[in-house]
């Protein structure tokens, strides 16, 4: 504005004569623009409204001059009035909040003298420079020869403000400043967002395969997908639910997340996907998502025994007289894979391929591996003579009828070097082995075998096999059908060919023939 004026009165038309709020317009680049000047050469003669009379100075209020009488200081005086506005932002002399009407505030102006009224520099606690206060004062003075011109208001507010340009460009220069303080922070942000995308993505990376997460991200549909030949691996904890009484809920939650976190580590070194642990279960696959040939059974009974050696040394800290056992089960063939669900996706495994492992591991026994015929056929047929194995018989499975299912004992050092941890002590196996035939002799004729009664050492397989020798005299003891099965089980495993198996098969059903 002071600008403007500065210019008016260095122009051939000298003043404005009419400067108020209401002639200071604003463009679109907020720059302040005068208008209404010029006309008061055709202006006619009569008093002007009682309301603008409030931006005039005392000397054209009067009446003394005519509109194209008006003087430089005039307009010095309206240009205190606009800026008395702009600092308090407030309409001019605040009329809203004031008692006076417009007419006893224009007599007062019109009066004058030493005490005239102006309006109240109330800045509301907000900090103004003190000069500038003083420049607007010295502009509403009383006698205009005491009021400074356009060129030395400029001058003094150049000094009072030494930056240049309009409002747009004191905006810019803020945006300016602002964008790159922005730009510091959004590089800090993006950062962070980095940092955080990679915990989302490890995380994603563990709830499902890599393979599937990166279709999930892209926004792409996973469809099922069916795989061949997987091997399937249930486990779970003995007496969980007895041990559990002994515990807190935040000891079972330690324990197992304890447990199932060396788990964890264990399938790394292993071609494994953990499906996922509902409680004390244990559910893994080989074979999928990522297919790797025949290997998965390997991989899936390496994991076993390794489980089963893990846990053999794991300690409760607050049982330590507890001990960790599981019961695994293991059952090889085709299985559908997919992505269930929305909010919470899961991948899930289906097929009958996975009841049959469930069904393994529920007819399992403690810290033994329980195979199906499926997986042990596949496990002899890959990798023969590298693990030491033994055939439970035939099991009657719920859903499934009898079924022939088979021990995975430890590994053969023979064959895999003795570098292996062994899951299993020597002498354990031959109990656990003992203890099976014991539960299968009560379940067939309702007699048990001696402790201490000595297994046959001689057997002739060419022998009828309705003909059985009879116990020591002084025990006894009466040998049921699988007495002589593991003599001629471990003489097939020793020679493994597939005449031996099949005389050894032949043998057993007659056995069973003549004892029903």
């Amino acid at each position: 504005m002071a600008e403007g004026l500065k210019y008016l009165h260095n122009s051939f038309l000298h003043v404005h004569a009419n400067l108020r709020s209401g002639t200071v317009l604003i463009n679109e680049s907020w720059q302040a623009k005068l208008t209404d000047f010029g006309l008061g050469n055709l202006a006619e003669e009569k008093k002007p409204m009682k309301r603008r009379q409030l931006w005039m100075a005392p000397e054209v209020i009067r009446g003394t001059l005519l509109p194209h009488q008006v003087e430089k200081p005039a307009d010095i005086y309206s240009l205190a009035i606009i800026a008395s506005e702009v600092l308090t932002r407030k309409e001019a002399w605040n009329m809203s909040e004031r008692k006076d009407t417009v007419d006893e505030i224009v007599y007062r102006i019109k009066k004058g003298g030493p005490n005239s009224i102006r309006p109240d520099l109330d800045m509301d606690g907000v900090e103004i420079n003190h000069s500038l206060l003083v420049l607007i004062r010295d502009c509403w003075s009383e006698d205009p020869t005491d009021r400074p011109s356009a060129d030395i208001i400029c001058n003094l507010l150049k000094n009072m403000m030494p930056k240049k340009g309009n409002l747009m460009d004191h905006v810019f220069n803020i945006l300016e400043d602002y964008t790159t303080n922005l730009e510091v922070e959004v590089e800090d942000r993006t950062k962070e967002l980095t940092a955080e995308k990679k915990k989302a993505d490890v995380l994603l990376g563990r709830m499902l395969p890599k393979q599937v997460a990166e279709r999930l991200k892209q926004g792409q549909t996973v469809e099922p997908e069916g795989f061949d030949s997987v091997t399937v691996f249930f486990s779970d904890v003995v007496k969980f639910t007895q041990l559990s009484q002994k515990c807190s809920p935040f000891q079972v939650v330690n324990l197992l997340n304890d447990l199932y976190s060396n788990f964890d580590a264990i399938i790394e070194e292993h071609g494994v996907y953990k499906v996922e642990s509902i409680g004390d279960g244990y559910l893994c696959v080989s074979g999928l998502p990522q297919r790797n040939g025949n290997a998965h059974i390997k991989c899936i009974v390496e994991l076993s025994l390794d489980f089963m050696a893990y846990c053999k040394a794991f300690k409760i800290p607050h049982l330590p007289r507890e001990k960790v056992e599981l019961r695994v089960g293991v059952n090889s063939g085709p299985c559908v894979a997919g992505v269930v669900g929305l909010s919470m996706p899961r991948y899930c495994l289906f097929g009958d391929t996975v009841n049959t492992a469930s069904r393994m591991e529920s007819n399992g026994k403690p810290s033994h591996i329980h195979l199906s015929a499926a997986a042990y056929t596949l496990l002899m047929k890959h990798y023969p003579n590298q693990y030491n194995t033994a055939s439970r018989g035939d099991v009657i499975i719920k859903g499934k009828g009898v079924m022939e299912t088979f021990w995975v004992f430890e590994r053969n050092n023979q064959f895999m070097g003795n570098s292996s941890n062994m899951a299993y002590n020597p002498e354990n196996k031959k109990k656990q082995k003992n203890d099976d035939e014991d539960v299968d002799d009560e379940s067939s004729d309702g007699s048990s075998r001696a402790p201490n009664t000595p297994p046959m050492h001689d057997v002739n397989a060419n022998s009828p096999p309705r003909q059985r020798k009879p116990g020591p005299p002084s025990s006894s003891p009466t040998f049921s059908k699988r007495s002589v099965s593991p003599i001629l089980e471990e003489k097939a495993r020793e020679i493994h060919n597939e005449e031996t198996e099949a005389l050894y098969r032949q043998f057993r059903r007659q056995e069973t023939l003549a004892l029903m």
